[in-house]
C-alpha cells in the first residue's frame, strides 16, 4: 500500500458529474480492466455512451475522490429506482412482491464503485460510500457485486448489506452477480 497524501470527497449532483466525466472514466476504465471484471476498451466506451443520460436523472448522485493536486482515485455512482426498474426481474429467483415494490425513492442502486490500484486498502471505498450515501433519502440500497471480486464482497457485508439473490445483469451472458441489499432505517 502506497499512501498518496490527502484524498478529498466530493459529493456530486448529475451535472457536476457529468462535467466530471473523463475523471469517472479513467477511474472506471482502470478498475474494470482488472480481474474479475476483465472489461475492455470497448466495454468502457458503451458505459460511458450511457452515462451523459444516467447523469440527467433527478435522483442521480455520486462522489468523487481526488488527490490534494486533482489526480482523480475513486468514484461511486447511482440513483433512486424507478416504480418499473427491470432490476428485480434479472434476480435468478423471484423476491416477494414486498421487496420488489419500488415508488422512485424507496430504493437507491448503487450503480458503481471503484478505487484505483494505488489507493486501496486505505478506507477510500468507505469514506466515499458514506459521502454517497449521506445525500439521499431512501430506505435501503441495492447492488449487484462480481463473486470473484472477494475485496468488495468482504466490504458490503462490513459495511452491512446482505446478500438477498443472484443475478446477471445486462443479459445471459453476463456473469452471475451476487445481488446485495442494505436497510438504512
Amino acid at each position: 500500500m502506497t499512501q498518496q497524501g490527502t484524498v478529498a470527497i466530493e459529493r456530486m449532483d448529475g451535472s457536476a458529474a457529468a462535467r466530471a466525466e473523463a475523471a469517472f472514466r479513467l477511474i472506471y476504465a482502470e478498475a474494470f480492466a482488472e480481474p474479475p471484471y476483465n472489461e475492455t476498451e470497448d466495454d468502457v466506451a458503451a458505459a460511458f455512451r450511457r452515462f451523459p443520460s444516467q447523469a440527467r436523472r433527478n435522483t442521480f448522485r455520486a462522489a468523487l475522490a481526488r488527490t490534494e493536486d486533482g489526480e482523480p482515485v475513486a468514484m461511486a455512482y447511482g440513483w433512486s429506482l424507478d416504480p418499473d426498474t427491470g432490476w428485480w426481474d434479472e434476480l435468478t429467483e423471484p423476491v416477494p412482491d414486498d421487496m420488489r415494490r419500488e415508488d422512485g425513492h424507496r430504493t437507491f442502486g448503487l450503480m458503481e464503485l471503484a478505487v484505483r490500484g494505488p489507493w486501496r486498502g486505505q478506507g477510500i471505498a468507505r469514506r466515499l460510500h458514506e459521502t454517497l450515501l449521506d445525500s439521499i433519502e431512501a430506505e435501503r440500497v441495492l447492488l449487484n457485486v462480481h463473486p470473484g471480486s472477494k475485496a468488495a464482497l468482504a466490504a458490503y457485508r462490513a459495511w452491512g448489506y446482505r446478500k438477498i439473490g443472484e443475478a446477471r445483469p445486462w443479459g445471459t451472458d453476463a456473469d452471475l452477480h451476487g445481488v446485495m441489499l442494505l436497510d438504512l432505517h
